[in-house]
């Protein structure tokens, strides 16, 4: 390892992406006490020692048609980013996952002859497959963070390194989820919580809780907390929810997933780090009618949902699309929440899907083998 000052610029357009990325940096700090790192993300980026040059919000748009809609501000921000890069003049570039921006940056870092690093793999085993050419090309270390990606990279003869998944690191130290001081600080009751997870995306925030909410009002002695994407404005949730006894709680997701007895969640990252904290769900989805007819006739795998794909059988229900009414919602919450059978399987099926993940230490792996790696 060297021992210069290492420069990296990391780019994560997403929530989940900003968390991952932050971890990363903590470790790649400690490894490395004098390394200068600029990038693209949010919050928990920032507070971990990144320059943030723009805010992954602005970077967001979900589904085909928003992205053709939103056209002109993505290829401005490709300029820009291209633009921060080349001021910074970074020994390595750092992208996770969201691969429409990233997978494009790769190429043009790679030309430009940065070393290019990839930390969590899109889910091209999901739909264009093609892609792997480009990361074969463009990449030079890709980390992989489900036990399946290996061996799908080694169908093309492109060998990744699977590290483990990050979020058992964050789960594994539960002392930090304390119930009873979470349901005081934000004055909930003794009721039991359900949990509504609409997404992190104003689109699919728009979508998705009106629904959850019609679902959830239906069960009495319970309470429904949100969990508020910290990209969001508190006015935003305020100007959707109309009932009093809703709780709106942002930049606490994790807390409310440890505490809620089930809840509804919208398909992405959310459904695995529910299950990591044994939160009883429905998975849902729901998206632009062009976006979703376009998905289907490409998307090739079985399930949705993280949590199915990595046990390869249904752990949690999906309800996509039309399926994903009030009425279904409800009759699906209302198994997990009063049928003991129900609840006990699906302790036990994420059991099996923690053991398949790996070990802890994600982030310290992968930080000590860019930190190698960097310049060789």
């Amino acid at each position: 390892m060297p021992e210069e000052n290492p420069k990296i610029f990391i780019i994560a357009g997403e929530a989940s992406g900003d968390l991952h990325a932050s971890n990363l940096v903590k470790e790649l700090r400690l490894q490395s006490p004098g390394i200068q790192i600029e990038g693209w993300g949010g919050e928990l980026m920032e507070s971990s020692g990144v320059r943030i040059l723009k805010h992954y919000r602005s970077l967001a748009f979900m589904g085909f048609a928003e992205v053709i809609m939103n056209i002109r501000t993505i290829l401005r921000n490709f300029k820009l980013c291209k633009g921060s890069i080349e001021a910074f003049k970074p020994d390595a570039l750092v992208l996770i996952d969201y691969p429409g921006f990233n997978l494009r940056m790769a190429e043009w870092a790679k030309q430009r002859g940065i070393k290019v690093f990839y930390y969590i793999s899109p889910q091209i085993w999901a739909w264009k497959e093609g892609r792997v050419h480009t990361i074969g090309k463009s990449v030079d270390k890709m980390y992989c963070v489900l036990p399946f990606e290996k061996d799908f990279y080694a169908r093309f003869g492109y060998e990744v390194d699977f590290v483990g998944h990050p979020l058992l690191d964050v789960v594994s130290d539960e002392e930090r989820f304390d119930d009873d001081s979470f349901r005081k600080k934000h004055k909930l009751s003794d009721e039991p919580i359900i949990a509504l997870l609409p997404g992190s995306r104003k689109q699919e925030i728009l979508t998705m809780l009106p629904v959850m909410l019609a679902a959830a009002r239906k069960f009495d002695n319970y309470q429904i907390v949100i969990a508020a994407a910290p990209s969001q404005d508190i006015s935003f949730y305020n100007s959707i929810v109309k009932e009093s006894n809703v709780h709106i709680v942002a930049g606490e997701t994790y807390p409310i997933m440890h505490a809620a007895a089930a809840g509804f969640v919208t398909s992405g990252t959310a459904t695995l780090e529910s299950a990591l904290f044994g939160l009883k769900q429905v998975v849902c989805y729901k998206a632009n009618s062009i976006s979703y007819y376009i998905a289907r006739k490409l998307i090739k795998v079985k399930y949705i949902s993280l949590v199915n794909l990595i046990a390869d059988r249904v752990v949690v229900t999906e309800l996509i699309q039309g399926d994903m009414n009030p009425e279904r919602l409800h009759t699906e919450l209302e198994k997990l929440l009063n049928d003991k059978s129900a609840r006990t399987k699906m302790d036990s099926d994420y059991q099996e899907v923690w053991k398949m993940l790996g070990g802890p230490g994600a982030s310290a792996k992968t930080a000590t083998s860019m930190l190698k790696n960097m310049y060789t």
